[in-house]
């Protein structure tokens, strides 16, 4: 697989797929830059070489055709600004207006297209959709690691059109801190997964149990556990159907020598309300009508022991409901000790999503080794499937 540092952009024009689905306040203006700063050196790359750049890329879930609230063109003056030039858009990423556009396209310009998902034909992966795309460019080049998992028109099908093809820094750098997670792991290796369910992070869990010596469980999923071990849990989450899996996950943990850490205590709500009245109890004494909403200070040491000892530290998923700053605590002291694991010389990987959005909004985003931009594409990966999004460029 080519990347952007393998092509000479000289009189080209790239065709890139960027991963521009950024938060909107109610006034359209960008709340969230993470997503634009990361595909920055890719772009800057391209033009840099005289190429120009032809940008695509989905934003939210409009559902048939065009809505307003989900156009890229509230994106065109952050665009303008960081890369200092003219962006050209027009509002249909495979209209007459938008091919002309890009056929005249000079050296060190760039041109925005309309949200692929005006169209269905992006999600079902449409071939002749994909065919009309592909002649915005001579190059296509994905950066968008973050929807590499799905198997859309922009992202897999779009490649067979182009003899040049590559991935973007963002999408190089993704893949290649996900395989030192799993290749070349420094020990004692710790994973810590949080969340709200089981369900979504089996397979990563049971690949983990083959790869680190520590696995921390807390979040919602952890009640799941709790409930398993006939533990008392009140009104808090649970997947009564997934409490077979905790228990199997607890034995293979034994088996293969991982020392699984599950919350020794828990704060508890009277009600889902970041004003609620709480105590913090032992895990599996929840009291009924309340509900578990963040670990509690005795699992906070015990969690942060571990992950300071660590060298390479895996974090996916929060702790609680760290939406609510009176359940934020247990978050931001895990955010913490990743920190300071990674200043004492260890290695920690970010894995996209919420614990992203927790990392950043706590301003730590540089204080960690990489923080991923892709959650799901990541769990994906790490669960061993192959994303049709890199496969499409090998």
């Amino acid at each position: 697989m080519k990347t952007v540092d393998q092509i000479n952009f000289k009189g080209k024009r790239a065709l890139v797929r960027v991963d521009f689905n950024v938060p909107l306040d109610d006034d359209f203006n960008i709340t969230d830059l993470t997503r634009i700063k990361a595909v920055e050196p890719t772009i800057k790359k391209i033009l840099n070489d005289g190429g120009a750049v032809i940008l695509m890329s989905h934003l939210g879930r409009p559902k048939g055709g065009a809505e307003h609230k989900y156009s890229l063109t509230h994106l065109v003056k952050e665009l303008t600004s960081r890369f200092n030039t003219k962006v050209q858009f027009v509002e249909d990423c495979i209209g007459d207006a938008s091919f002309e556009i890009s056929k005249n396209l000079a050296a060190g310009e760039i041109q925005l297209l309309e949200n692929l998902r005006f169209y269905d034909e992006e999600t079902k992966g449409d071939v002749e959709f994909a065919k009309k795309l592909a002649k915005h460019g001579d190059i296509y080049i994905n950066d968008a690691f973050g929807t590499a998992h799905r198997a859309h028109a922009s992202t897999s099908i779009i490649a067979q059109f182009f003899t040049e093809k590559g991935c973007g820094y963002v999408m190089g750098a993704e893949l290649e801190n996900a395989n030192r997670i799993f290749k070349h792991a420094d020990r004692p290796f710790t994973a810590i997964m949080g969340g709200a369910k089981i369900s979504d992070k089996i397979q990563v869990v049971m690949r983990l149990l083959d790869v680190v010596d520590n696995l921390i469980i807390g979040g919602g999923m952890s009640y799941t556990f709790s409930k398993a071990m006939g533990g008392q849990i009140g009104n808090s989450l649970c997947e009564n159907d997934k409490m077979d899996i905790a228990l199997e996950i607890m034995k293979k943990a034994k088996e293969k020598g991982v020392k699984l850490l599950l919350p020794l205590d828990t704060v508890q709500a009277d009600k889902f309300s970041n004003d609620a009245a709480i105590k913090t109890v032992k895990s599996g004494q929840i009291e009924n009508g309340w509900e578990g909403l963040d670990i509690g200070p005795e699992s906070v040491a015990y969690f942060e022991k571990v992950i300071k000892e660590s060298k390479t530290v895996l974090w996916n998923g929060p702790m609680g409901v760290f939406e609510f700053p009176t359940f934020a605590t247990g978050t931001i002291a895990i955010a913490e000790a990743v920190v300071k694991a990674t200043n004492a010389g260890g290695f920690s990987l970010i894995g996209g999503g919420d614990s992203a959005a927790a990392i950043n909004n706590l301003g730590y985003g540089d204080q960690v080794s990489y923080v991923s931009t892709g959650g799901g594409a990541l769990l994906e990966y790490m669960e061993g499937k192959e994303l049709p999004g890199v496969t499409a460029l090998k």
